[in-house]
């Protein structure tokens, strides 16, 4: 993740909050002051987050007003409190930005790699059909434009990028007749995984992988668990507001614990989570998770589902 995609990202999720949990309008500044601190301690692009956000509140009415007609069948309280945000963000730089700064072709595509990583399924194709109609409209300015070349971040391949090792998990629980799942909820509004860092406890030398789970499990839900096997990895790239770009590699495992209430974590860098709860199995894929946390959630669930 770049440093002007997090930017975007923590402007995003502070109109989220704000929306979503009906917050006035004089509590925006401390929810963005909180979500800094989260998500981008130490950022040194806070004067693009502040512009970006004032932008959005100047202009609120106006761009409401335009998604309402750009949008006709999708009513604007009727658009998921994401979507409508991003749609926010992604009209005020493409109408009122410094296009030296955010050229309009700029606006629209960062603004659907938002709807991707934050929205459904259908974010991506629902904010650049509205933000492609309002293009058209203002002529496509720069449409012949000749992009920039990328700049790869300091010349160093995906490759040879500092690696975070974690490990996550499909948490289950038998009771009765049923099998539950644990699963956490982020402030997008996706259900994910409980993860965490391999190797962050210092008083634990050569933490393995298993140890490290069981771990940030306990710590993250409150449950002791016991891993039963491994389920499978994925890597990506993100941006550390201290390490720079990073890559961050996941092993994931199916892990067996106690039906017992879970609690969330009140952690700094657990921030990003507001929820935590048990499903049946039977509810798990009616859930909407992340694209790349899917394939995992189902094989686990395919396996549960087996050993019934």
């Amino acid at each position: 993740m770049s440093q002007r995609h997090l930017s975007r990202s923590v402007v995003l999720q502070t109109l989220f909050e704000w929306d979503f949990e009906r917050r006035k309008i004089e509590e925006i500044r401390s929810i963005f002051e909180k979500n800094i601190q989260e998500f981008a301690p130490g950022s040194n692009d806070r004067p693009f987050m502040e512009r970006l956000l004032n932008l959005v509140l100047d202009k609120r009415n106006i761009i409401d007003d335009l998604i309402t007609k750009a949008a006709p069948d999708w009513p604007l309280e009727r658009i998921a409190p994401v979507d409508r945000n991003i749609l926010r963000i992604g009209l005020a730089e493409l109408l009122f930005a410094d296009r030296k700064e955010v050229p309009p072709k700029v606006a629209i595509n960062e603004a659907i790699e938002l709807a991707k990583q934050f929205g459904g399924e259908t974010s991506g194709r629902f904010v650049n059909g509205v933000l492609g109609a309002v293009y058209k409209e203002m002529g496509e300015p720069g449409k012949n434009d000749q992009p920039k070349p990328r700049k790869k971040y300091g010349n160093v391949p995906l490759d040879q990028l500092p690696v975070i090792n974690m490990a996550g998990a499909v948490v289950f629980a038998k009771q009765d007749k049923d099998i539950y799942m644990a699963c956490v909820h982020d402030v997008f509004g996706h259900w994910t995984l409980p993860k965490g860092k391999i190797g962050d406890n210092p008083s634990i030398a050569n933490e393995t992988t298993e140890e490290g789970l069981i771990r940030e499990v306990q710590e993250e839900i409150g449950v002791p668990v016991k891993v039963v096997e491994k389920l499978g990895e994925n890597s990506y790239s993100t941006f550390h507001p201290e390490q720079g770009k990073i890559v961050k590699h996941v092993t994931y495992f199916l892990a067996e614990g106690p039906f017992t209430e879970l609690t969330l974590e009140k952690k700094e860098e657990k921030g990003g989570l507001d929820d935590v709860r048990w499903f049946k199995l039977a509810d798990i894929l009616d859930l909407n998770f992340y694209d790349d946390i899917l394939p995992i959630v189902t094989k686990a669930i395919t396996k549960l589902a087996e050993s019934k």
